[in-house]
């Protein structure tokens, strides 16, 4: 049975872990915890976490909701299996490059690409890191990567929350941007049918043109206005999201310094492909 001789977990992770013993009621054929996971996750995909719900992901299996509880007992159960299910195969992924560093910043990256393909994770509540196996295993891989730094265990944990926190934080808006501009060209085509004419859309720089004087603000004037003389197109959202994952892997190699002053003059500094 699981669960036999083991510790009893808070719930959700005893589901999440494999320990929970099977219901008083036996389970519908053709429905189990993963089949609701992939079709909440398929929703989540489509419309966007705030689709989900137990009687949405039952109708879309063609069960009814009270089938679904025999095997996920809430919503917040089939939350955090989608979460676990959003690193699955993390494990098996190649982390390359020469040294820490590259490593590292691949990782991220990874990290990155997973939320892009699942922009709900970014309205996942989050009172506490997660505990999946899947998003363990992920954070494991992230570990491996500073072996040999000379790091405390400590601070290799917090260079990976930092990271993560960072990933999450920029994804997040980035994906309420998009939300934000396919409401605005929804509002624009309403508006348009109706015979009136949209405004253009505005740019943070164009605000600040707008609203910064040099007096008062000289600082953002001159970001302002210099964003409007520069040629070429700026930079993307990516290539900003990486320009702060470098400056965090900078302080990541000033810590290794200080903790590893006789390599601090002989390392080798790889930034990887922009």
């Amino acid at each position: 049975m699981p669960g036999d001789d083991l510790t009893e977990l808070p719930p959700v992770l005893d589901l999440l872990w494999g320990r929970r013993g099977p219901g008083k009621r036996g389970p519908r054929p053709g429905l189990s915890a993963d089949a609701i996971t992939d079709a909440a996750v398929r929703l989540a995909d489509a419309e966007g976490l705030e689709a989900v719900s137990m009687a949405r992901v039952a109708a879309d299996l063609g069960f009814t909701t009270m089938s679904l509880y025999r095997h996920v007992t809430s919503k917040e159960e089939l939350l955090a299996l989608m979460w676990n299910a959003s690193a699955l195969s993390s494990e098996e992924f190649v982390l390359e490059g020469d040294g820490w560093r590259p490593r590292l910043r691949m990782w991220a990256t990874v990290q990155r690409d997973v939320i892009d393909r699942h922009p709900w994770i970014t309205q996942m509540p989050m009172a506490a890191p997660p505990l999946s196996p899947n998003s363990l295993a992920f954070v494991e891989r992230g570990l491996a990567t500073l072996d040999g730094t000379g790091l405390a265990d400590a601070d290799k944990l917090r260079v990976i929350g930092l990271l993560s926190s960072y990933t999450l934080s920029e994804a997040r808006m980035a994906y309420d941007a998009i939300r934000a501009a396919r409401d605005q060209a929804a509002r624009d085509q309403a508006l348009a049918a109706s015979g009136g004419e949209p405004a253009p859309p505005w740019t943070f720089e164009a605000l600040l043109r707008e609203l910064v004087d040099e007096e008062n603000y000289p600082r953002l004037h001159g970001i302002a206005w210099s964003s409007a003389d520069a040629s070429g197109p700026p930079p993307s959202e990516r290539e900003e999201y990486m320009f702060g994952v470098d400056r965090i892997l900078d302080g990541v190699q000033a810590l290794i310094d200080k903790t590893r002053p006789e390599l601090a003059g002989t390392r080798r500094v790889s930034r990887g492909p922009g």
